[in-house]
This record gives C-alpha cells, structure tokens and sequence, in this order.
C-alpha cells in the first residue's frame, strides 16, 4: 500500500497513457478503421482490395476515384457489385469520408472484415494526386472498347457541362 501512496503519480501516468493507447480502438470500432491514401493503394496492388464508393450516383458521375464500384449507402446490403470473397480489403470512401464510416461497419456486420474507410474520401484521394475519372470519362472508356457510343451518356455529360 506504500507503494501506490508513494508513486500516485507514475500510476496515474501509467493509466492515462495506456488510455490513450487504447482510445484510437475504442473511437474507430475495434479492428477496422480508417487507412490512408497511400495504404489504400498498397492495398489495391499487393492485395486486390476492391474500391467500394458509396456516394450517390449524381456524386459518383462529378468525379471519383480511377476503379472503383458505385455502391450507393442505401442499395450496399445484397448489392451483386460487392465482391463475392469476403477476405480481399474493402476500401470504402464517398466524397468526405463520414458516409464511409457507415457503411464500413455495415460491410463487416455482412461479413467482409476487411472494409475499411478511406481517410477524407475522394477529396484526399484528389490531394494526393491520384487518379480520379468522372463518369463521361468512364463511359467514354468503355464505348472505345465497345465500339459504341452511348447517347444518354453523351447527353448527361453535355447537360451537366452546359
């Protein structure tokens, strides 16, 4: 008992930083949390994680990350675009990343323990200077290798630039 009278303050010390070691786990939901830009990429080479936004079609057309599947928040429960292996990462991200954080924790509860959010969404997958494609852009991509042009396509894209 002399001890913990004597030393009050290193115990204290001790409890407060373990604390703070352990806040990050507790505030983000244990194992799944945020990654940043960067790991994000390291994730899509080296272990085929898939890029899920989960921003509302209209954002999605404005402009998103190079690959990644348009899962809308509401339609992500039994949506056939997720991947059927639920062991490959999940890197979810919508505009600002809070609606990502959502549907995040949706995807683990569904079974993909690997979803994770991508830290600040598509505005940092901009910052840092990564690839990001509108949806006329995307189709464009896809009537060259068709060898169609897609008039609604051609049409929003003209309606959204006027």
């Amino acid at each position: 008992m002399k001890f913990f009278v004597e030393n009050w303050v290193l115990i204290l010390v001790a409890f407060v930083s373990g604390g703070m070691l352990v806040w990050p786990l507790v505030r983000k939901g244990g194992a799944g949390g945020s990654v940043p830009t960067a790991e994000a990429v390291r994730l899509i080479n080296r272990e085929k994680g898939v890029l899920v936004d989960v921003s509302e079609p209209n954002e999605y057309a404005g402009g998103h990350a190079a690959g990644a599947r348009n899962v809308p928040l509401g339609q992500l429960e039994g949506s056939k675009d997720l991947p059927s292996n639920k062991a490959l990462p999940l890197l979810v991200m919508c505009p600002t990343g809070a609606r990502a954080s959502r549907a995040a924790a949706t995807l683990r509860k569904a079974g993909y323990e690997r979803a994770v959010v991508v830290a600040g969404g598509t505005a940092a997958w901009r910052d840092a200077q990564l690839p990001v494609e509108r949806a006329a852009e995307a189709a464009q991509v896809g009537d060259k290798s068709s060898g169609k042009a897609s008039d609604k396509t051609a049409e929003k894209a003209a309606e959204k630039s006027a």
